[in-house]
């Protein structure tokens, strides 16, 4: 999954939340600092994580656990604050966070775990008791260690329903940070995000729908994060963050969620405040839309980019997964978009859905040359396919129904999720199989999925032949690797023999990914706007 998104394979973003957080308590008198340690180590072979980590001065160390696929390095970062900083509080936060609370608090680094989708506020409560020797017993949403190590847990109450308050000029705020520590390497979302600065927008909390493999449904909400219905940010909010990046990046923004789940009004209302915007605008739909609706979009964000995500190409497959709609609809909806003059259709499919099979996945590819001869191998049209890795979202229903869905989920515990991203194949990794797919299947599967649509990709000149080939050599040389890793692993000095491996495996993870370079919109002059940040340092505007 790493290799559809805009970070590398080490998934080094940090939460959207960490800007709104950084700007609640920015406004509540406090000085915050953003500091990505991964993007810092990706960049810089010189950099040393530590020596930053000792060098930084705070009562209180903020530690992301949000993507469970962060776990390994998130305890580590907390032992090496607690190392160069005893009398410093580690507070930890994140919907992984959350979902693991109870286990989180009981690691000797970490003095706080805070829960839920929206803590602001209670960290705000949470740095007053800090600056002011309080025991935080008052603090919603806090599961804590007194002085003695007892462990306390908190009401679960602030669940905010109104998100106003938030997110109000995080953008600006960050950029005003980014000048004020002369440290944009450290705020940097990924690598390589300077040369492409693409944004995000939220658009609310929680969601309407519940895809079986997605921690983030419905029904994970209502479970594990107090939250009973989606609550969304007003057409306005929404809008104000789009023109507050327009004014430092010519990067693409992406408005995350469906703007169509709050209603057609809605989404109207926001469309209609992003016209004249030139930054290229990435939307996407969690269902087919209704008729005339994309043709809006069109009219409102010329050249803009949308995504849908149908799972599977086999209708059976999509409704066990929590999507259902038909095959008819999904071209209805690819030909609109099309017509309205979208610079950008991806289609995303995904290995390891319930009544998938290896066969099932070979079809699904089948059905990718479909879509290309149907649209004439229209250069806009991008199909991505991989697998649910390294772990199936804890809260998901799959996971916490796994019979029910035909899942066999591997590891329960965080530490197991934590001990299961240091195995060398990343098969291992998995935290699941199915009644129809083994963990070996859906490797299988993968390599062979992704090496046939990047076939399809340079048949119909969706990508040129030079990256195609480059595609195929990566895929294999993983696949190679994968094998030789197994013959190690089953052998004598295994430890021994593996880290032998490590330059070869160094230089597979170097290779450009193919999928991620196609994800890139066409980027022209994109680029950071730094005096116009200046200058909104400057104003506070």
């Amino acid at each position: 999954v790493a290799d559809l998104i805009p970070s590398s394979s080490m998934f080094e973003m940090y939460p959207i939340g960490f800007t709104s957080i950084a700007e609640y308590l920015g406004n509540a008198g406090y000085r915050v600092r953003i500091v990505n340690l991964a993007v810092r180590m990706l960049s810089d072979r010189k950099f040393d994580a530590e020596a930053m980590i000792k060098k930084l001065k705070a009562p209180a160390f903020g530690i992301d656990l949000h993507w469970l696929v962060s776990s390994h390095g998130a305890i580590e970062v907390a032992r090496i604050v607690k190392k160069h900083h005893p009398d410093s509080k580690v507070v930890f936060g994140g919907l992984s966070s959350t979902y693991f609370y109870k286990e989180l608090i009981q690691y000797p680094e970490v003095d706080y775990v805070m829960r839920g989708d929206s803590t602001e506020e209670p960290l705000r409560q949470l740095m007053d008791c800090i600056k002011h020797g309080v025991k935080p017993d008052k603090v919603p949403n806090l599961a804590w260690k007194d002085e003695k190590g007892r462990i306390h847990e908190n009401p679960f109450t602030h669940i905010p329903t109104d998100l106003s308050h938030l997110m109000v000029n995080n953008y600006a705020d960050t950029m005003r940070s980014v000048i004020r520590y002369r440290d944009l390497a450290s705020y940097a979302p990924f690598k390589g995000w300077k040369d492409y600065p693409i944004t995000a927008v939220l658009t609310g909390k929680g969601c309407k729908e519940n895809c079986v493999i997605c921690g983030g449904s419905a029904a994970a909400f209502r479970k594990c994060y107090g939250r009973e219905r989606p609550v969304f940010r007003s057409p306005e909010a929404v809008v104000r963050n789009v023109k507050q990046i327009e004014k430092f990046s010519t990067g693409p923004i992406f408005i995350l969620g469906d703007l169509l789940q709050p209603g057609e009004d809605y989404a109207e209302e926001v469309l209609r405040g992003v016209e004249g915007v030139k930054n290229q605008l990435i939307l996407e739909l969690f269902n087919p839309a209704p008729p005339g609706f994309i043709k809006r979009m069109g009219q409102a964000c010329p050249n803009f980019c949308l995504e849908i995500s149908p799972e599977s190409h086999d209708p059976v497959v999509r409704k066990a997964s929590g999507r259902n709609y038909s095959n008819e609809d999904l071209e209805r909806t690819i030909a609109e978009a099309l017509d309205a003059g979208c610079g950008r259709m991806d289609i995303f499919f995904m290995i390891g859905l319930p009544k998938q099979t290896p066969q099932s996945v070979r079809e699904t590819i089948d059905y990718c040359d479909h879509l290309f001869q149907r649209f004439k191998g229209d250069k806009r049209l991008f199909l991505f396919i991989a697998p649910i890795s390294p772990f199936l979202d804890p809260g998901s229903l799959g996971f916490e129904q796994p019979k029910r869905y035909g899942y066999n989920v591997l590891f329960k515990t965080l530490e197991e999720h934590r001990q299961a991203l240091a195995a060398p194949n990343w098969r291992d990794s998995l935290n699941y199989e199915t009644r129809w797919m083994s963990r070996q299947q859906v490797m299988d599967s993968a390599y062979e999925a992704i090496l046939g649509l990047n076939g399809l990709k340079a048949k119909y000149g969706i990508i040129p032949q030079g990256m195609a080939e480059l595609g195929e050599k990566r895929v294999k040389s993983a696949q190679a690797m994968a094998q030789r890793i197994d013959e190690v692993m089953a052998g004598e000095n295994a430890e021994e023999e593996l880290a032998k491996l490590k330059p070869e495996i160094d230089e597979i993870n170097a290779f450009p990914i193919v999928e991620r370079q196609q994800l890139e919109l066409m980027r022209g002059r994109v680029g950071l706007r730094f005096w116009r940040a200046f200058w909104a340092w400057l104003t506070g505007r």
